[in-house]
Parts: C-alpha cells; sequence; structure tokens
C-alpha cells in the first residue's frame, strides 16, 4: 500500500514538472489528474486584456458561448430637420418615384419623412422616415441623377452677380442664368425671387427696358389668362404673379413674361416700382 501511494505521488510530480495542460472540470473526465486552480487565479473572463463589445450592455450578450451578434443598423444620413442641397436631392429622386409632390424645398420636413416612410415600407424596409444608408442605396438603383433645375424646380436657387447695369439708380435685374430677379435700389438687393421665363417658342427679351404701365388686376387680352401685379417693360412683356407658376414650378413656361411664384413678395414688389424705374433681362 505505501508503494502504490508513492507511485501516484511521484506520478503526479511528474505529470506537473511535464506540463500537463489543465482542462476544465468540464472535461476532466478520463484524465487521471485533477489539479484545482487557486482561489486567485484570474478567469479568462476577468482578463484585463479583454474589452467589452460596445455593441451590448457591458457586452453581456456576446459573453455567451455560441451567441450571435446583433448586426449594427444602417447608418442614418439624413432625418427630419436637416437641410441642404443633399436633401434636395432625395426630395428630387422621391418625386421621380411618385412618393413626394412637392419641392424639393431643401428642408426635410413632415411630407419628406411620410414619403420616406413610405418608401420603405413599399420595399420591406424599417419604416423609421430616415434615410439611412440602406434606403439609399435602394433610392439611388431606381432613379437618375436630378439635373440643377430638378433640384430647384419650385426655385430657392441662389442667385447669381447682379448685372453690370444693375448696380446704380432702381432696377429691376433679371437674370436667365439664375432665373432669379432682385429688386434693386442703388446697388442694394431689397428683395430676390426666383422668376420663369418664356418658352423658345415665345422667348422673354433680353436687354435694357423700363417700367411703362402697371396694372394690379390685369388680365391678358391676347392669352385670357389672369396677369395678377403686371409691370409692362417691353411690348406685351411684363413682371407678374403666375399661379401657374407655383402649381407646376418650371415645369411650364409664359409665353414670354417674366413669371414670379411668391404672390407676396411681388406684391410688396408692386407697390416699390414705379414707372420709369429700369428693367435689365441679362444671362
Amino acid at each position: 500500500m505505501r508503494r502504490s501511494t508513492a507511485v501516484l505521488a511521484s506520478g503526479a510530480v511528474l505529470t506537473v514538472l511535464c506540463g500537463c495542460t489543465v482542462q476544465a472540470s468540464g472535461e476532466e473526465q478520463g484524465s487521471p489528474v485533477r489539479i484545482e486552480l487557486p482561489s486567485g487565479t484570474p478567469s479568462p473572463k476577468s482578463d484585463p486584456t479583454e474589452q467589452s463589445d460596445p455593441s451590448g450592455p457591458s457586452g453581456s450578450s456576446d459573453d455567451k458561448p455560441g451567441a450571435t451578434p446583433t448586426p449594427a443598423a444602417p447608418a442614418v444620413l439624413w432625418s427630419r430637420g436637416d437641410t441642404g442641397r443633399d436633401v434636395r436631392e432625395l426630395q428630387a429622386r422621391l418625386r421621380q418615384v411618385a412618393w413626394l409632390f412637392d419641392g424639393p424645398t431643401g428642408t426635410y420636413d413632415d411630407l419628406t419623412e411620410q414619403a420616406v416612410r413610405g418608401f420603405q415600407g413599399k420595399r420591406g424596409l424599417p419604416k423609421t422616415g430616415k434615410t439611412d444608408e440602406v434606403t439609399w442605396q435602394r433610392l439611388l438603383r431606381m432613379t437618375r441623377e436630378p439635373g440643377k433645375w430638378d433640384l430647384y424646380l419650385m426655385g430657392g436657387q441662389p442667385a447669381d452677380a447682379p448685372d453690370a447695369r444693375c448696380l446704380s439708380g432702381r432696377v429691376l435685374c433679371i437674370s436667365k442664368s439664375s432665373r432669379t430677379l432682385r429688386w434693386m435700389i442703388d446697388g442694394r438687393s431689397v428683395l430676390t425671387v426666383p422668376v420663369r421665363f418664356g418658352s423658345q417658342y415665345t422667348p422673354t427679351r433680353e436687354g435694357v427696358f423700363s417700367v411703362y404701365w402697371k396694372s394690379r388686376h390685369h388680365v391678358s387680352t391676347l392669352y385670357d389668362s389672369p396677369m395678377p401685379y403686371a409691370m409692362f417693360f417691353s411690348g406685351g412683356q411684363a413682371v407678374h404673379y403666375s399661379s401657374d407658376f407655383a402649381a407646376t414650378g418650371y415645369a411650364g413656361a409664359s409665353h414670354g413674361c417674366v413669371n414670379v411664384a411668391d404672390e407676396r413678395a411681388i406684391a410688396e414688389m408692386f407697390a416699390q416700382v414705379e414707372t420709369g424705374d429700369k428693367v435689365v433681362v441679362h444671362w
């Protein structure tokens, strides 16, 4: 008996000296030797070199063996309250697929949010109303690159620099390049509004003119259409308010007049402009 005990003891010492792997208690069956870990030895989970998964609370969900990591939500690109050129492009593309009918305005408003939510729901995406990377890529594949006047269909475009002929006196300074009208006094812009011109068959004349007649409630005898706040500068061509421009934007055209869509702005302009004031139409 004493000889057997000595053999077992020497075997245990020999096992430690030969570097035998310490196995976890769940894998001990069949092992001739069991070595208890000292209570002060840190377990792998508490190893200070290990970092917790920031995607879950303290990383606990991913500490379990066999747990499937939760995929990260796609990055949100734009959401309600955002503004800018990118939002205009989003709105222009939503118009192409008939999910949005107003604008583009450049502001991510409630109508844009509703349109995005509808687009997402139709395609089985989470209906958040926020434009994330997945939603945007799906919309890109279904639409074409919008042109400048798709982005500014209903106005809102920046005005270009005024023509040199507009820098003195009282002038309606009208740019065909930026499709804007500046009401200027002594080189200072008082009001700036988007405008629309005639078609290729009825073009708006270019050059220097003057306002020769104002007619607040004018109706065209040639086209039998209302021309409120009309300020005539060249024959039958005038600057006036256009309800069609307000409704359809640059999708239409005038018969040669300079259309204004903002009724409040042109009412204010009409009250200030006098007969004899200069009109400059330029590129």
